[in-house]
């Protein structure tokens, strides 16, 4: 039984690590991860979840974990920003006020498809000029769900989580566990 992480994020390998996980391989699916028209971010977060477990290839008896992170304020969805612009836009919009992180986790194995959504809450103080300008200047926003990674420099802006500060850097362990779990890989193995 294989492993697959249909990530090519550098941090769900890192969280995956902590349980005692290795993945076999890592491929990044290729999906458009545009939202749809009037599309509600929990529906957006199971829609590209699935569909990035659909585009990663297996064979039988491999296990696929795919998992999708995104910023919310109320129905909007802030994805990764295009340019600086829209990162100063995303970061002004998020800061003084609360926003919702979700992440969500896909596994495809023999045994089907299993996902789980994951929403946590985040304060980020407002930020003055020097502290947008000096965040923008280190080039950390980008390819960030809503500008920003809490595990990064603008860590130093979050003074308040309520939820999962794993799924909230990317995969949130205990559900990605019992998921994995579930399909037959053993966590912590020895």
């Amino acid at each position: 039984m294989k492993l697959i992480l249909g990530s090519g994020s550098p941090r769900r390998v890192e969280i995956l690590a902590v349980l005692g996980l290795t993945p076999d391989d890592i491929r990044p699916p290729d999906i458009d991860e545009a939202p749809l028209n009037g599309e509600l971010p929990r529906a957006y977060v199971d829609r590209i979840i699935k569909g990035k477990a659909a585009a990663v290839p297996s064979d039988a008896g491999d296990v696929v974990l795919c998992a999708d992170t995104t910023v919310a304020v109320g129905r909007r969805i802030l994805g990764k920003p295009s340019d600086e612009a829209q990162a100063r836009e995303f970061l002004t919009l998020l800061g003084g006020r609360r926003h919702r992180v979700l992440t969500g986790i896909a596994v495809k194995s023999d045994k089907g498809l299993s996902t789980r959504i994951v929403e946590s809450r985040v304060k980020m103080k407002r930020l003055s000029k020097v502290e947008l300008d000096g965040y923008i200047a280190t080039g950390d926003w980008q390819g960030k769900a809503g500008g920003y990674a809490i595990h990064g420099p603008a860590g130093a802006f979050i003074p308040w989580i309520s939820g999962s500060h794993s799924a909230i850097v990317g995969l949130p362990m205990v559900e990605t566990a019992q998921l994995l779990q579930a399909a037959g890989i053993e966590v912590w193995k020895t």
